[in-house]
C-alpha cells in the first residue's frame, strides 16, 4: 500500500512539473498574442483614418468646356455650334479632404469583443452551429472589419474609375492639342497673307496721297496761271486810262501829305505818353500786388495771353463777371531778371477777356519794353 502512495506520489509530482513547465511557455505565448493584439488594433485604428467613411456626392451642376465645332469657313458666326467636353465627366472624382471613418476608444473596444453578446453580457449560442457562439453581428469585430473590407473596395474602385477618367481625359487633351497643331500653322500662313495685303494697301495708300498732292498742285497753278492772265489782260485793258487817275491821286495824296506834317508839328506827343493817356481814361483801378501770370506769348504779333487770379478778374469785371473789360494797362515782372529795370520786363495792355475762363488777352507795350515777354513773367498792378 505505501508503496503505491509513494508511485501516486512520483506520478502527481511530474504531472505538476509539466503542467508547471507548460504554465511557463503558454505564458509566453500569452504576452505574444496580447502585443499582437494591441499591435493589430492600432494599425486598424490608423487605417480607418485613411479609409474614407463615404463616396462623393455626384454634383448637380456638371462643369463646362464648350469646344466651337462648327465648320471654319469664310464667313462670320455670330453662335457656332458647340459641344461640352466635359460632358461625361465625373466632377466628384475631384473632392479632396473627404471624411474617414476615423475610429475611436469605442470602436477598439468593440474590435476586441469576438463573439456577440447579450445585454446581459453572456455569449450568443449559434442556432446554425450547435456548440459555437454567434461571432457576427452588431457589436462584434467582425461588423467593423466588414465595413472596413467594403469601404476599401469601394475606395479601390474609385481609385480605379478615377485612372479610367484620366486616361479619357489625356485621350480628349491629345485630340485638342493635335487639333490645336494642325491650326497654328494655317493660322501663320492667313497671318503673312494679311501683312503682306497690308503692305501692298499701305503703299498704294502712299502713291494716292502722292498722286493727289500732285494734282492740287497742278490745280492750284492752273488756277494760279488764269487768274494772272485775267488779271494781266484786266491791267493791259485799263493801264491807259488809270495813268492819268493815278497822277491826279498822286498829286492830291502829296497835297495831303504836306498838310499833315504841317499839322503834326504842334500836336506831337510821345508814344508811351499816348498809350498811357489813351489807357487811363477807361483803366480800372486796381489793388496793388501780383494780379496774375503769362502763359503764352507771340512776339512776332506782340500780344500775350494772361492767366488772372480770381481776385483780378472780380476786379476788372465785376464779382459775377458782368461788366466788359475796359483797357487797362499792367506791369510785368521776372523773378531774378537783372535788367536795366532790375525785375522789371514791360508793360501790357488788357484788350480781351475769354468768356468763363480767367484767361485775358493783352497787347505787348514796344515802347515800355524792357526784354522779352517770356512764360511765366508775373503780371502786377502798381
Amino acid at each position: 500500500m505505501n508503496k503505491a502512495l509513494h508511485a501516486l506520489v512520483y506520478v502527481i509530482l511530474v504531472i505538476a512539473a509539466a503542467a508547471l513547465y507548460f504554465e511557463y511557455n503558454l505564458y509566453g505565448k500569452k504576452e505574444l498574442l496580447k502585443d499582437r493584439n494591441r499591435q493589430l488594433e492600432d494599425y486598424l485604428v490608423k487605417l480607418s483614418n485613411t479609409i474614407e467613411k463615404s463616396d462623393a456626392a455626384k454634383p448637380t451642376t456638371l462643369p463646362e468646356a464648350l469646344k466651337d465645332v462648327s465648320p471654319v469657313e469664310a464667313k462670320l458666326v455670330d453662335t457656332p455650334e458647340t459641344e461640352n467636353v466635359l460632358e461625361e465627366y465625373q466632377a466628384q472624382l475631384e473632392e479632396q479632404n473627404l471624411e474617414t471613418m476615423k475610429w475611436d476608444d469605442k470602436e477598439r473596444m468593440q474590435l476586441r469583443q469576438y463573439y456577440k453578446v447579450d445585454g446581459e453580457g453572456n455569449r450568443i449560442p449559434d442556432a446554425a452551429n450547435p456548440g459555437d457562439y454567434v461571432k457576427k453581428g452588431p457589436g462584434t469585430a467582425q461588423e467593423l472589419l466588414d465595413q472596413l473590407f467594403d469601404r476599401a473596395k469601394a475606395q479601390q474602385a474609385k481609385l480605379n474609375t478615377t485612372r479610367a477618367a484620366l486616361a479619357e481625359m489625356r485621350t480628349k487633351v491629345e485630340g485638342l492639342v493635335a487639333e490645336y497643331n494642325k491650326i497654328k500653322p494655317e493660322c501663320r500662313q492667313e497671318k503673312v497673307a494679311v501683312e503682306e495685303k497690308k503692305g501692298q494697301v499701305s503703299e498704294l495708300e502712299q502713291d494716292k496721297a502722292s498722286a493727289q498732292e500732285q494734282l492740287t498742285k497742278v490745280k492750284g497753278q492752273i488756277d494760279d496761271l488764269n487768274a494772272e492772265i485775267k488779271s494781266l489782260k484786266d491791267e493791259v485793258a485799263s493801264a491807259k486810262d488809270e495813268t492819268e487817275a493815278v497822277r491826279e491821286d498822286l498829286q492830291k495824296k502829296t497835297e495831303y501829305a504836306d498838310k499833315l506834317k504841317e499839322l503834326l508839328k504842334n500836336t506831337v506827343v510821345a508814344p508811351a505818353q499816348r498809350s498811357s493817356a489813351a489807357a487811363s481814361a477807361d483803366a480800372v483801378l486796381l489793388t496793388a500786388g501780383c494780379k496774375g501770370k503769362i502763359i503764352d506769348v507771340n512776339t512776332k504779333l506782340m500780344f500775350a495771353i494772361v492767366e488772372l487770379n480770381p481776385d483780378a478778374i472780380a476786379e476788372l469785371l465785376g464779382p459775377d463777371r458782368q461788366n466788359p473789360l475796359r483797357p487797362t494797362e499792367m506791369g510785368l515782372r521776372r523773378k531774378g531778371f537783372q535788367g536795366p529795370a532790375g525785375e522789371y520786363v514791360g508793360r501790357i495792355r488788357l484788350r480781351q477777356a475769354v468768356q468763363n475762363k480767367n484767361f485775358v488777352i493783352a497787347d505787348i507795350l514796344g515802347d515800355w519794353q524792357q526784354a522779352q515777354v517770356q512764360k511765366g513773367d508775373e503780371v502786377f498792378a502798381e
